[in-house]
């Protein structure tokens, strides 16, 4: 698919006093390539795609800097690589810094290579700070927008993902490449803090300037999502299926929206139906824990709605029990331990736990802090959920419940968490967890007035427990 046409040269950089360090027209093209692939969430057909285009863009200057920033920069937000668990990412990240040192590079280069740098490192909030600084000075720089904008993501900062946008957005005009992308980053951020309507309104100016902008219909999906209204969701997703499909990146994760309208409505065969035919064989062309996230959350409220979804966990099975050792994100971790103990591996998941223990003493950046405070008495609940001993997952989750968005993700994502607690209390032996599981039903219709599935998780803890 070509969504673009043309791209800008080293004197078009200039022009917008984002000058870069190589003298290669074509290096300077296929960055520009790169990013509009990477914020369109697209393969551009016509260059080969992104990974491709990172070639090209090698090959014309292999001692392009910034060129070799910005793709070290997508392993580490498209990837989770890390230095630490990747010896062959670490020379990679090496032979850029001595590269920089040894070369000209303008400071905004140079903040982009120490953000790369302290993110390979698991310093993201450090690496979002460099991200920021350059934003001060170039607020028009893409990639340092579209990193942050990633990063906030990983990280929950649900205010900055917000904010790092607004701040910026002044400063754009129409005329600028990639101007249109900000509407559904900023529409994304907006709902993520509660403004549903002024993201809608930024979701649909994204869509006017360009209908193929999948993150401003993701946007859209989350307030539609977030407001109870299923059908007009399904409506919009069906209806706008030719545009966003053509942005492969993020496809599978737009089905998984139009699943949970399905699931919401209580149409699980349709929900299992989208999973099969449109979800999986996506997934199966892709690896790495993405492939996992989907798949995993999706499955798992389908069980939490008594949902006997075959052996579909196997699946993802086998990509989860590749990354129990690997601890890049907390947000990462939780769908591994899901995959396992929806495929009833519980000794992979008992694993997986001793890892997580054995990560937080020995573990690095800010993960490690996270995944101690957080993510570790998370993955323990989902572990004894899928042993039945649902009294400890109560116990484990419900003293962090308040801090589960530090594990990044958006709102809708970690509402898979919300319903472990709540039907974990349900299930629980003990009548003051029951008790609980009524109180947050109770406190989960009153934030989402048009809940049908809130309504029968209701009518069946009242069925289970009558005192």
């Amino acid at each position: 698919m070509a969504l673009h046409k043309s791209w800008r040269d080293c004197q078009a950089w200039r022009d917008e006093k984002l000058e870069m360090t190589t003298t290669s027209n074509e290096a300077s093209k296929m960055f520009d390539a790169i990013l509009t692939q990477y914020v369109g969430w697209y393969e551009e057909e016509s260059l080969g795609g992104l990974e491709k285009t990172m070639q090209t863009m090698k090959q014309a200057d292999p001692d392009f800097v910034l060129g070799q920033a910005i793709c070290n920069g997508l392993s580490c937000l498209g990837g989770g690589e890390s230095v630490y668990t990747n010896p062959k990412f670490k020379e990679t990240i090496d032979n850029m810094l001595t590269l920089a040192s040894k070369s000209n590079i303008t400071q905004r280069e140079q903040g982009h290579v120490n953000a790369v740098k302290l993110w390979s490192e698991g310093c993201i909030p450090e690496a979002c700070l460099e991200w920021e600084n350059i934003l001060l000075t170039h607020p028009t720089d893409m990639m340092a927008i579209k990193f942050a904008h990633g990063s906030y993501f990983y990280l929950g900062y649900q205010e900055q993902l917000r904010d790092s946008v607004s701040r910026v957005l002044p400063h754009w005009s129409s005329d600028i490449p990639n101007y249109g992308y900000l509407m559904g980053m900023y529409g994304f951020g907006l709902v993520e803090t509660n403004f549903y309507d002024k993201a809608e309104k930024y979701a649909k100016k994204g869509l006017a300037i360009n209908p193929c902008d999948i993150w401003s219909s993701h946007a859209n999906a989350h307030v539609l999502e977030m407001t109870g209204k299923q059908q007009e969701g399904i409506n919009f997703l069906t209806s706008t299926a030719d545009d966003w499909e053509k942005c492969d990146m993020l496809v599978p994760h737009i089905y998984w929206h139009l699943a949970l309208y399905y699931i919401e409505k209580g149409d699980y065969e349709q929900a299992l139906s989208i999973y099969d035919t449109e979800m999986l064989p996506r997934f199966k062309k892709s690896t790495g824990v993405g492939r996992v996230s989907n798949g995993a959350s999706l499955l798992q409220r389908l069980e939490f709605n008594n949902v006997n979804v075959g052996d579909r966990w196997n699946d993802l099975y086998e990509e989860a029990k590749l990354h129990i050792d690997e601890h890049t994100t907390a947000y990462g971790d939780m769908h591994v331990v899901m995959a396992c103990v929806g495929a009833k591996q519980r000794d992979t998941a008992k694993q997986m736990v001793q890892s997580v223990k054995e990560f937080v003493q020995n573990g690095f950046g800010h993960s490690a802090k996270v995944i101690s405070e957080v993510g570790q008495p998370m993955i323990e609940a989902f572990e004894a959920y899928g042993r039945e001993d649902y009294a400890t997952a109560v116990n484990h989750l419900y003293p962090v419940r308040y801090r589960v968005t530090s594990v990044g993700g958006s709102n809708a994502q970690r509402d898979v968490v919300n319903l472990l607690l709540i039907v974990s209390a349900m299930l629980s032996p003990l009548k003051e967890h029951n008790k609980l599981a009524r109180q947050l039903l109770l406190e989960r219709q009153a934030l989402r007035e048009n809940s049908p599935m809130t309504e029968r998780l209701m009518a069946k803890t009242l069925a289970l427990h009558t005192d």
